[in-house]
């Protein structure tokens, strides 16, 4: 059984970057393909952005190419969604995902077994 604990979330104004974290533990990290998702009030939850395994290969959701990345450090069994030049409409409590046997192009929220708990992100002049 995998737990998942996201961090970093906040309040920030338009144009700055957060950089959240989802820290994994109870499982093997490396083998499970990972995601972040994000929900705002309401709205459906929805893909944000994907990757693999290894990390070689990720996936986003076209509204967010060139301004998030995701990347995850195995040794520190840890996930990451950097997100610069942030806007009001990014507002919405993100959530890490995690799937074994899940190809690391995988957006559909049915596809992943666990998931953290979610971080708040609010972005606001």
């Amino acid at each position: 059984q995998v737990q998942l604990v996201e961090s970093g979330g906040g309040l920030v104004q338009p144009g700055s970057s957060l950089r959240l974290s989802c820290l994994a533990s109870g499982g093997t990290f490396s083998r499970y393909a990972m995601a972040w998702f994000r929900q705002a009030p309401g709205k459906e939850r929805e893909f944000v952005a994907s990757i693999s395994w290894s990390g070689g290969s990720t996936y986003y959701t076209d509204s967010l190419k060139g301004r998030f990345t995701i990347s995850r450090d195995n040794a520190k069994n840890t996930l990451y969604l950097q997100m610069n030049n942030l806007k009001p409409e990014d507002t919405a409590i993100y959530y890490c995902a995690g799937g074994l046997g899940v190809a690391g192009t995988q957006t559909s929220r049915v596809a992943y077994d666990y998931w953290g708990q979610g971080t708040q992100v609010t972005v606001s002049s």
